[in-house]
């Protein structure tokens, strides 16, 4: 790849050329690598190591030839910064992707009877039990999403009960293939265990 180079002023290219070309290899290198080890950490047995066969490719065909070139310090900063941007967009695109499911788990201080009837109509799948907490009365509800439908839930919680509180944690498997999601949502159930690799248990 270097070759195709070699009729620019060299100055320009040990400058410029090749030092830009260290972080944007690195920027895609590093960007398939932080998304491989998040689809890793959620079990999608399919999408990383369709990622980490890219991610070694660019690293062959690219980097291989780019680093037998590095004899100059700002070839090594633009290798570091190429680093560091590569974990910002990978993480970056993964959030934009937002793919898996998330269990949420919500607790509320008063009566939740709009709230799961609201999360019901939506389309999705709720628990709910009653608890206490120290003293008081309290409802548990559970329900798992898609990950991108966090939002839309976060902001039918605090309609209905501002003062609930909530955590939300990843999931890696389900007993039951049919994730609930918001009613006319394009991701249909049958193409959700197709992308995502979610399998009903047991069967």
């Amino acid at each position: 790849m270097i070759e195709y180079f070699q009729g620019i002023d060299p100055k320009i290219f040990n400058f410029v050329i090749l030092p830009l070309l260290i972080f944007i290899s690195r920027v895609f290198d590093v960007s398939l690598g932080t998304l491989r080890i998040i689809f890793v950490s959620k079990g999608m047995k399919l999408w990383a190591p369709l990622i980490g066969f890219f991610e070694v490719l660019i690293w062959l065909v690219v980097m291989g030839q780019i680093m037998n070139n590095i004899t100059h310090p700002i070839n090594y900063v633009a290798y570091a910064l190429g680093f560091a941007a590569g974990n910002y967009f990978g993480i970056f695109l993964e959030n934009k992707l937002a793919v898996g499911v998330l269990l949420v788990r919500i607790v509320t201080q008063k009566k939740a009877k709009e709230l799961i009837a609201q999360l019901r109509f939506k389309g999705y799948v709720v628990t709910n039990v009653p608890a206490i907490a120290n003293d008081s009365k309290v409802e548990i509800i559970f329900l798992p999403i898609l990950r991108k439908d966090i939002e839309n839930v976060i902001k039918t919680v605090k309609f209905y009960n501002p003062n609930a509180s909530f955590t939300i944690e990843d999931v890696r498997a389900l007993s039951n293939a049919d994730i609930p999601y918001i009613k006319g949502s394009k991701l249909g159930k049958y193409k959700f265990k197709r992308l995502f690799g979610f399998k009903r248990k047991g069967k």
